[in-house]
């Protein structure tokens, strides 16, 4: 048998009882700390309740998963880890070729750092978008930028996890993530972030000496967080009742604000350049045209096109808009190409 066995987020003593009994019960128990360290005071206290063989998983045991398996087909093995089993995705595709190789297994859920985070920030879970990771050594950080702005777009909250890396006993730590990240808006220029940006940094959450902190990256850039490991949020769209807990919850630096105030769709920063290049274009070549009825009703549909195209914006119909300026520039371009003029854009 094969048990999938979360440690929760408080060390020892977050181990379900149920866990617990599996634990002291089984021939080998394997702990992983790939995805976050366990003290060594919890180390001792999962040795001493247990009667098998204790085995420290590497990143690459679990994750080529062949020495677990072969073992389980004969013995109780346990797969330990820090939170909730399946919120590492290598533990969910273990888990499957357990099944199809009849391995019987048993799932013991335990609360995870990412659910708890949330509410002990005093966010709305239902509002967290897709969560992305920054690693030291990622040559761009563009990837986690653009989920950023996806979320913020839509309201959402972003959660970015910060590399742990087990070997090196390395955190990735906040202040060079937010660098990297503000680095990356240069190049980027889509006004995701800048020093003013709401941000929330939670560390060591489910630990005695938690900590959470927000306020603007400016102001953050000062503070001490503490031992790792740290989470980052970029809120998106906070409601009231979230900024009240913000402020009572952790240490509030500035005051609470929507990141997506400032924040545009690309299809709607493309259409504020966009419309006013076609409009201008349409009217250089509306006196070429005068007195000419046989192009009356293609320059009046030009005209409509880009009206529709503005209209549909106002409405949210992005893509509406985006092929009505599409169709005004087609027409605007073939009437300037007849009159051997350049394409405007």
């Amino acid at each position: 048998m094969l048990s999938f066995v979360g440690l929760g987020i408080s060390g020892f003593e977050s181990i379900p009882i149920e866990g617990l009994e599996i634990i002291s019960n089984a021939d080998i128990v394997y702990l992983e700390q790939f995805t976050s360290p366990i003290g060594k005071s919890d180390l001792e206290k999962i040795k001493n309740a247990m009667k098998g063989e204790f085995i420290p998983a590497k990143r690459w045991l679990v994750e080529d998963g062949n020495e677990i398996l072969e073992k389980s087909k004969e013995k109780k093995v346990v797969l330990l880890s820090y939170g909730d089993p399946y919120i590492a995705t290598t533990h969910i595709e273990l888990r499957t070729r357990a099944i199809e190789l009849k391995i019987e297994t048993r799932s013991i859920h335990a609360s995870s750092s990412l659910t708890s985070m949330i509410g002990e920030c005093g966010l709305h879970f239902y509002k967290v978008g897709k969560i992305a990771t920054i690693m030291s050594e990622m040559k761009s950080l563009t990837y986690p930028y653009y989920i950023i702005y996806k979320n913020i777009i839509e309201g959402n909250h972003t959660v970015l996890l910060l590399e742990y890396n087990q070997n090196k006993d390395f955190f990735l730590d906040p202040k060079d993530a937010l660098k990297g990240l503000l680095e990356t808006e240069e190049g980027q220029g889509r006004k995701v972030l800048t020093e003013s940006s709401y941000v929330i940094v939670a560390s060591r959450i489910g630990f005695k000496d938690q900590a959470i902190v927000s306020g603007k990256i400016s102001s953050l850039a000062k503070i001490d967080f503490g031992k790792p490991p740290h989470t980052v949020i970029i809120p998106g769209r906070l409601h009231f009742t979230e900024s009240d807990a913000l402020k009572l919850f952790g240490q509030c630096i500035d005051e609470p604000f929507d990141n997506s105030e400032k924040t545009e769709k690309i299809s709607k920063q493309m259409m504020k350049k966009y419309v006013p290049m076609v409009r201008e274009a349409l009217e250089e070549i509306i006196p070429l045209y005068k007195n000419q009825k046989e192009f009356e009703v293609i320059l009046e549909n030009a005209e409509l096109y880009i009206e529709q195209a503005e209209i549909f914006l106002d409405e949210g119909r992005d893509e509406n808009a985006i092929l009505s300026i599409g169709y005004a520039d087609g027409l605007v371009d073939a009437l300037r190409l007849a009159k051997g003029l350049e394409f405007k854009m």
